[in-house]
């Protein structure tokens, strides 16, 4: 339907004009306005809603940690790991006292996610924890938060027994750059056979030193 509404098409050529437009420039000017301020106000209602969604859902995993449920604990803590909000910090905390060694290991690695300090003495005993992954998932946060309170608890995984937990405290030293860690992380090359391992250290040297002939 044309803005003309039943008026008379406009002949370029010839002389007929339609007898009288339904709207005047001004009037479609003062429509578009309004139009433009409508879907403003319905962008606003939008993210609104979407903050009171945010704010309903971040609320919803922080009560869904304590569920007795441990699905239910491991998604809340995996959802607040995404969730880049500084009210998720001290839940997940808490949560690396969880009974189940699991909800452990993705709570720490969501806290290396948030990259917040106050996470930093909270990980450290993992990286004592009999379970491997917890230990794993502390070196990988601590790598990922960078502060440098992580670099001496993190040396003696260099020599732990599982590869993987290695190739992390390596990664995560070489995040850190800390010269402090290179002459551990040289003498732990040394003594490495697995080869993952060696790149990863060989990797964190470069990082550190700044060298390229490792």
């Amino acid at each position: 339907m044309s803005l003309m509404g039943d008026a008379e098409p406009f002949c370029h050529a010839g002389g007929r004009v339609p007898h009288q437009a339904l709207y005047t420039a001004n009037d479609i000017r003062s429509g578009a306005k309004t139009g433009g301020m409508e879907m403003e106000r319905s962008v606003k209602r939008l993210m609104e809603d979407r903050e009171k969604r945010r704010e309903e859902n971040i609320g919803k995993y922080i009560e869904q940690l304590s569920d007795e449920s441990t699905p239910y604990r491991l998604r809340a803590a995996e959802a607040l790991g995404g969730c880049a909000d500084a009210r998720a910090v001290e839940p997940l905390i808490a949560a690396l006292h969880d009974s189940e060694n699991e909800v452990r290991w993705v709570a720490a690695q969501a806290l290396g996610k948030l990259r917040d300090a106050r996470a930093v003495e909270p990980l450290l005993p993992l990286l004592t924890d009999p379970d491997r992954w917890a230990r794993r998932g502390a070196a990988w946060s601590l790598g990922e938060i960078g502060d440098p309170r992580a670099v001496e608890p993190l040396l003696p995984l260099l020599a732990d027994r599982k590869k993987d937990v290695r190739m992390a405290a390596a990664d995560a030293l070489g995040k850190l750059h800390d010269p402090r860690a290179a002459g551990a992380l040289s003498g732990a090359i040394e003594g490495e056979e697995e080869p993952e391992v060696r790149t990863a250290i060989r990797r964190a040297l470069r990082d550190i030193t700044g060298e390229t002939g490792f």
